[in-house]
């Protein structure tokens, strides 16, 4: 892959810079070049940070023009990957350079076997102890010419130790299922996902975990009817046999994803239960960040240029045209009335209107021209009422509005928030709500976001944040916010900061 060119995330050819879709797959891109080079014509002004101060909710920030993306040593060279979906970039205010991930790569078999290993490495050794135990605390006796086998230890140790294990595979599932987290995939850095890079759900990851331990998972119900007949000789012959096939079969069906032929690194019990793994070390995490398609919320859409388009009512004339017309027919009167009670020669205070000739054309009704007398004429504000306020009127009440975050939680919002990992309000900053937000990965900023209730919706602000914030309007438009630049979100609008989104709704 030459510097010209990068890699598509979806089938891993190489295509050029700047391309907005894949030529091979048709997946679309996320054109990062286009968006390097209208960062770098189009810095933050620094009015920003002079209004700051008048409104609620701003902040201030460097007026210093931002860098454009580039590698360390490359200086004039923007656009350069620092690698596969990454990009350097200097922090707005002269902070220190962060790197953002925009792209999901899928976990190699590698990673996928060694967490699958330390997930289950803890309940087998469990096991193991409790039926090696069992298995040697059995007795024999002679009665009435038979062998008897003691076997209440066995039963005792292998019932706990199954039941420790069962209870583990339901935690499992039920927290895989929610995050696509787990022990392993914690340590290894990868995370389970949907076919749309969201949590699997319990089902899916019950159904890919059956087919990785089918094998297993017959060996213990192959042995099962030797035990119930006491034939426990045999059993302990065939069940280590069968338990090393299952075992065999389970690391075949997790290393299966290199034979993926879709590029995708998917496995056999990926593609029955259609599940993703991916690697968050290497790329972001979809299910913090909106999914698989969750980069193109960071590349604002560029707009085609609003058009003057005609009045479609009939037969009505321009506003310019109106405002010569209005000059022409206005008449000054050179007589200045000092007293307006006292009798003045009648004088024609409005001229008749004349119409142009496109306009005389249409059959209208004439135009009726007022006369006034001076003699009869009041006061210029005795002839406007006032504004009579109903007994009966009530104020009109706000909306209420809620957010709710990528994990199901709820939040009923006041008049002004502040929101982040752990926020706090400037000094002298008036604010009625403070919002945290758990973020293991430290993607959101202490202080993150300001809201402000207004106008029926919510006037957000970036409060400088390190890894930025985006936001996604219901028709699809997305744009990334400036620091400390206020933006108007509307009701069913989603906003991310960070790696974490929440959605704007109503009561």
């Amino acid at each position: 892959m030459t510097p010209a060119s990068e890699q598509c995330p979806r089938c891993r050819q190489s295509v050029r810079l700047g391309a907005t879709y894949c030529t091979h797959c048709g997946a679309p891109l996320s054109n990062r070049a286009a968006r390097i080079d209208r960062n770098a014509d189009n810095p933050v002004p620094d009015a920003q940070g002079q209004r700051s101060a008048a409104n609620p909710g701003r902040i201030a920030i460097a007026s210093a023009q931002p860098e454009a993306m580039v590698l360390p040593g490359t200086a004039g060279r923007p656009g350069l990957q620092a690698a596969p979906g990454q990009y350097e970039q200097a922090a707005h205010g002269g902070g220190t350079r962060m790197t953002t991930k925009l792209d999901v790569v899928p976990a190699a078999a590698g990673k996928r076997l060694g967490a699958a290993v330390l997930d289950w490495l803890g309940p087998l050794i469990v096991l193991a102890i409790a039926f090696a135990i069992g298995m040697a605390g059995i007795t024999t006796t002679r009665r009435g010419g038979f062998i008897v086998y003691d076997t209440s230890l066995l039963v005792l140790l292998g019932g706990i130790g199954s039941a420790l294990t069962l209870v583990y595979l339901i935690a499992l599932v039920v927290i895989e299922g929610r995050s696509g987290n787990t022990i392993g995939n914690q340590l290894m850095g990868i995370r389970s996902t949907d076919a749309d890079g969201y949590a699997p759900g319990g089902g899916a990851v019950f159904l890919r975990g059956l087919v990785t331990g089918a094998g297993v998972l017959l060996a213990v119900l192959a042995t099962a009817p030797l035990v119930m007949l006491g034939l426990y000789g045999i059993a302990v012959w065939v069940l280590p046999g069968l338990l090393l096939l299952g075992t065999a079969w389970a690391v075949l069906v997790v290393v299966s994803n290199n034979r993926d032929r879709e590029g995708r690194l998917r496995g056999w019990h990926d593609k029955a239960a259609k599940t993703l793994a991916f690697d968050v070390k290497e790329g972001r995490n979809p299910v913090q960040t909106g999914g698989i398609q969750g980069p193109y919320s960071f590349a604002p859409i560029d707009l085609p240029p609003v058009q003057a388009v005609a009045s479609p009512a009939p037969g009505i004339a321009s506003p310019a045209r109106l405002s010569q017309l209005h000059n022409a027919n206005q008449l000054h009167n050179p007589h200045q009335l000092n007293n307006p009670n006292q009798l003045q020669p009648p004088v024609r205070l409005f001229a008749p209107l004349q119409v142009p000739d496109e306009l005389a054309t249409q059959s209208q009704p004439p135009l009726q021209v007022p006369l006034q007398v001076p003699g009869t004429s009041q006061h210029p504000d005795d002839d406007v009422d006032r504004t009579q306020l109903r007994s009966d009127a009530r104020p009109r009440e706000e909306a209420v509005m809620r957010i709710k975050l990528d994990d199901g939680q709820d939040i009923r919002l006041a008049r002004t928030v502040l929101l982040g990992r752990n926020p706090e309000a400037l000094a002298g900053e008036d604010v009625e709500q403070l919002v945290p937000v758990a973020d293991p990965d430290r993607s959101i900023s202490k202080t993150h976001l300001h809201l402000r209730l207004a106008d029926g919706g919510a006037w957000v602000t970036d409060r400088n944040s390190t890894n930025g914030s985006a936001v996604t309007t219901p028709d699809g438009v997305q744009t990334r916010l400036l620091p400390g630049q206020e933006v108007f979100v509307r009701p069913g609008s989603t906003v991310q900061f960070g790696d974490r989104t929440f959605h704007l709704g109503q009561a």
